[in-house]
């Protein structure tokens, strides 16, 4: 029994598609297969286009839709996210091995089909390792910036078969702006014309027709355009020709280790940005449906898709926006959708492969420059250029770095940049004095003014962020001008309820705190320590160097103890009376008052709500 509980626990992980599968019926079988038809006729037209982005001969495309995606739909975890070839993983692959080999030869396709399983190695071991949280640390800013990158880069890369301009098809960005700066005076109308057709006919689909693939009808309405044209002036519309009529055919990638080194940095790159997409796509559609999507187990799929999938003539793949949101939209329950659209994929593909030989090369440059454009998201970089100017840092370098570095290199870029942003700002916690106020009931902390003096003899600071080694510096600086402001207030009482983490150097920073306000006859208290903080000050033995007597869950307990250190002649001098109990200072009777100080969002800093320390309950002093 117990051995067969065991068994029963892990084959859901091993074999995910027992699952889905209890799940069908005859309803969500018949939703599936129509979905599935609908993708894999869509994929027809997606397959060509993404080859030729990527340098790949066109078959290449449609190969990369049939058996990685069977078998990324039985291994991974989403009802509805469809993998084949994508644009972002096509152009990394074109940017980074044209460098390499003439793209389309033989060479090329070879390495591309490395690269594939080379990827599928790093995207499995991601999901075997439990390290999907991984893409945690690519920023919102950095996809915005690399998808528009990418985006640029694709309808840069059509300027010839779109306008007929001269380009070199490994040419730069750079290079691709002069020679269409200098090659205006050789634009093929001709090649326009069809262009034209193409797009017009798909944004007129788009918007009055969205249900219908407006890929399929744009290619068809190309293909006409470009039949008439050639008609009228033979000769001037060059077309992809025919595909082979087969099944994709087994394939052996490259073993040699010099090659795999080589191709190293282009594979973590494509295994990000790949990963990237598939969970940002796999999250979208989960949320429309309610489904929890594990994304370790989506980096299964993926990998075990591009490593097996590079044995059958596929190249990289990803999730795919457009398929996914199709497969979505046309009704899809399980990923047998999916399943069903690599199947009949295959089979269309025996039989409709002979009709490229009927689409214009100007056809597909139309519908990349609307690909293209769909990845630029106008209103997600309105939204930053409207928000905190690191944001749009991080997005415009991102930018700059995929047009005129590497596209290989801007995720890195932008993922290493962010994680400065982020140390800079957690470097600086928000450190605010606090005084009672008299006007409020409860008699709530706030920040001091004019009409709200601080004690002359003690302190109250709140800290909201960790302090943890970039932090120390900021830290000491702020105390260092607190002496220097106030000689005479040798008494610091931390409201620690906002410190969520202390490292080595940070608990160091307040035993060294301690000390000199020992030294100068006061003391460091700490009020409201959380555990996690308390632990590991007790572990490196800081507690007892600070004081334990010096640490207190309460204002109220803390308050009690440091009255009865102060100066009670000065306090009787004072006048200031900023606690209710100033007037009897000198008789030392017991204090009855209750003071409490409420962490509300409207008295956080902006970064402690919903940021980089977790919200309180109100801090209340009983």
């Amino acid at each position: 029994m117990a051995a067969s509980a065991r068994i029963s626990a892990v084959l859901p992980a091993l074999l995910p598609f027992l699952g889905w599968m209890r799940m069908s019926d005859r309803a969500s079988i018949r939703a599936d297969l129509i979905a599935g038809l609908t993708g894999a006729v869509v994929v027809l037209p997606q397959g060509v286009a993404f080859a030729t982005i990527a340098g790949m001969p066109p078959e290449y495309g449609l190969y990369a839709g049939i058996v990685p995606t069977i078998i990324a739909a039985l291994f991974g975890s989403s009802w509805h996210l469809v993998a084949g070839p994508s644009t972002t993983a096509s152009l990394v692959l074109f940017t980074s091995l044209s460098a390499f080999a003439t793209p389309g030869s033989e060479r090329y396709v070879e390495l591309a089909l490395t690269l594939a399983l080379m990827v599928g190695v790093i995207e499995l071991s991601l999901g075997v390792f439990k390290l999907g949280a991984i893409v945690n640390f690519i920023s919102h800013s950095v996809v915005v910036g690399y998808t528009t990158g990418v985006g640029i880069l694709i309808i840069a890369h059509q300027v010839k078969g779109f306008l007929g301009i001269p380009v070199s098809k490994d040419a730069e960005f750079l290079e691709i702006l002069r020679d269409f700066v200098f090659g205006l005076d050789q634009i093929a109308w001709p090649t326009v014309a069809v262009a034209m057709a193409t797009l017009l006919t798909a944004i007129a689909v788009r918007i009055w027709t969205p249900r219908i693939p407006y890929m399929i009808v744009a290619i068809l309405a190309g293909g006409l355009a470009g039949a008439l044209v050639d008609r009228w002036m033979p000769g001037s519309v060059s077309t992809v020709g025919a595909l082979p009529a087969h099944l994709p055919p087994l394939s052996m990638p490259d073993f040699d280790p010099a090659t795999w080194r080589m191709l190293l940095p282009t594979a973590f790159a494509v295994a990000v940005s790949a990963s990237n997409e598939v969970v940002s796509i796999s999250r979208a559609l989960a949320l429309r449906c309610g489904q929890h999507v594990d994304a370790n187990q989506e980096f299964i799929g993926q990998g075990l898709a591009n490593g097996i999938g590079s044995f059958f003539s596929g190249y990289v793949v990803s999730g795919s926006f457009n398929r996914s949101a199709l497969n979505y939209d046309a009704g899809a329950r399980t990923p047998l959708s999916a399943l069903s659209a690599g199947i009949l994929l295959a089979g269309i593909l025996v039989f409709a492969a002979p009709l490229a030989a009927w689409l214009p090369h100007a056809a597909m440059a139309a519908t990349l420059v609307l690909v293209g454009w769909s990845l630029i998201d106008r209103k997600r970089i309105a939204q930053i250029l409207r928000s905190a100017h690191s944001e749009r840092a991080v997005m415009a370098v991102t930018i700059f770095t995929a047009l005129f570095v590497h596209i290989q290199a801007a995720i890195l870029v932008g993922v290493v940049l962010s994680l400065i942003v982020y140390l800079y700002r957690t470097s600086k916690p928000q450190i605010i004095p606090r005084v009672p106020d008299p006007m409020s009931g409860g008699r709530k902390f706030t920040t001091p003014g004019p009409d709200l003096p601080e004690c002359r003899q003690l302190r109250i600071i709140r800290i909201d962020g960790s302090l943890f080694f970039g932090a120390v510096a900021a830290f000491q600086d702020k105390l260092r001008r607190f002496e220097a402001e106030s000689p005479n207030r040798r008494h610091l009482a931390i409201v620690m309820s906002g410190v969520n983490f202390v490292d080595l150097a940070g608990a160091e920073a307040l035993v060294q705190a301690a000390r000199r306000r020992r030294a100068r006859g006061g003391g460091l208290y700490l009020i409201r320590v959380k555990e996690r903080v308390w632990d590991i000050l007790e572990k490196g033995g800081h507690l007892d160097e600070i004081g334990r007597e010096n640490v207190f869950t309460s204002k109220t307990d803390a308050l009690r103890t440091l009255y009865r250190k102060f100066d009670y002649e000065e306090c009787k001098s004072c006048g200031l009376n900023v606690f209710v109990e100033c007037a009897r200072m000198g008789k030392q009777e017991p204090l009855e008052e209750d003071f409490e100080e409420e962490v509300t969002i409207e008295n956080c800093p902006p970064e402690w709500v919903g940021g980089e320390a977790e919200r309180q309950e109100p801090e209340t002093v009983k």
